[in-house]
């Protein structure tokens, strides 16, 4: 199993990686196909539509198939097929279908690992290791960031995407090859989505997840680029560092969230605090939006560093679903995590679209501001849920 998790967690990096890269890419498109940064934000929102879409099948499949048909087969079709179709993009339509494939393909591979960790560990463990592997996939992050600058500048965005789509092809067959299904929990209760809804826990934890991990996969993802280019007249191999720096505290930040609820005694509370100087950070952002660069990039990486809590947030979740209800318990958290950065970003294209006029600064305090506000209000009701340590 150890190393059938490995090749997961390389598959991981590949999705954080393609959640992530718009933001590098986003003056080549606009110069090479005309794509501005609403349509790219609609691309990036559908990418992370899609994947929660697909949740509710995949916690099925994990449930009933197992983790390695489920995993590898989606990210060869989805994964490496959306690669070469972005690679072939003339127009920013293409640029979204690619990037909706690339969502199927990436959409069980977490979640399988999660699926594993609550199989084959204690249930005290799996926050931690929920943290370990989102951190080290988390390298996608990174690789997104100035090494995509460098390589795009060297070979060109196109032939960037053949070689993710042939990397993407060999981490699928990887999968078939190494990841071994835990075994089926044996039980007369057969169970649902309709009953992980009936437990009233969840439904204090749910609005937060959707909220929680917006705010960085979002800035990180797309918004980073373009207000670093339109405040601050960047290049692109400047952006790469910047989003670089970001991408580091982001994996900093879920390798300290990960062991603090043992350590802490309390999940809740973890959860909350990091959450409420998130929202603070977005704040400040907005008031310092044209400070300095350098206060721009610190503000972004703190909210990268503090928005990390989704590990956390899915451990606390999941102490809620029964066993033989793992896959779709973790996949309905994930729906609403990775859910919640799709409707952000379609959210936030329609706010730039409407400030876009008024001054270089003006779209993005609002995006900042749009962001803390979400986040205050996640951060409230959630005040009310139950606390949980394993």
């Amino acid at each position: 199993m150890q190393a059938g998790l490995v090749v997961l967690c390389l598959a991981y990096v590949l999705s954080q990686f393609f959640r992530a890269f718009l933001a590098v890419l986003s003056l080549d498109l606009a110069r090479d196909i005309g794509a501005s940064p609403e349509d790219l934000a609609f691309a990036s929102g559908l990418w992370f539509l899609v994947f929660a879409a697909m949740q509710l099948p995949v916690g099925w499949a994990l449930d009933r198939i197992g983790p390695r048909h489920s995993a590898s087969v989606l990210l060869l079709i989805g994964g490496a097929g959306g690669a070469l179709v972005f690679a072939a993009a003339t127009n920013s339509l293409h640029v979204s279908i690619a990037m909706a494939l690339i969502g199927v393909g990436c959409s069980p591979v977490l979640m399988a690992s999660y699926f594993i960790f609550a199989r084959e560990y204690p249930p005290a463990r799996f926050a931690t290791l929920a943290a370990l592997m989102l951190g080290v996939g988390s390298v996608g992050n990174l690789v997104a960031s100035y090494p995509t600058a460098l390589a795009v500048e060297m070979m060109g965005w196109r032939a960037t995407m053949v070689g993710l789509a042939v990397l993407s092809a060999a981490i699928a067959l990887g999968i078939w090859f190494s990841v071994r299904d835990p075994k089926k929990v044996e039980t007369n209760h057969k169970g649902s989505l309709l009953d992980l809804l009936k437990e009233p826990a969840l439904w204090l934890i749910l609005p937060l997840m959707l909220v929680a991990y917006a705010p960085a996969a979002a800035l990180r993802g797309l918004w980073a680029g373009p207000y670093l280019n339109d405040v601050f007249s960047l290049t692109t191999t400047q952006i790469g560092t910047a989003t670089l720096v970001m991408g580091t505290a982001m994996i900093a930040g879920t390798f300290v969230y990960g062991p603090l609820d043992r350590l802490l005694g309390t999940r809740k509370w973890v959860i909350v605090g990091g959450n409420v100087l998130c929202a603070a950070a977005l704040g400040l952002l907005c008031l310092w939006v044209d400070s300095a660069v350098w206060v721009s990039v610190v503000m972004l990486s703190l909210i990268g560093f503090l928005g990390a809590s989704f590990p956390v947030i899915m451990a606390h979740g999941r102490a809620f679903i029964p066993p033989h209800l793992t896959g779709r318990g973790v996949t309905l958290l994930n729906l609403f995590g990775i859910g919640g950065v799709g409707l952000a970003q379609f959210a936030t294209g329609q706010i730039h679209a409407a400030y876009a006029g008024a001054s270089s600064t003006a779209p993005y305090t609002a995006i900042f501001g749009f962001f803390a506000v979400t986040l205050a209000i996640g951060c409230v009701i959630y005040l009310f849920s139950r606390d949980s340590v394993d």
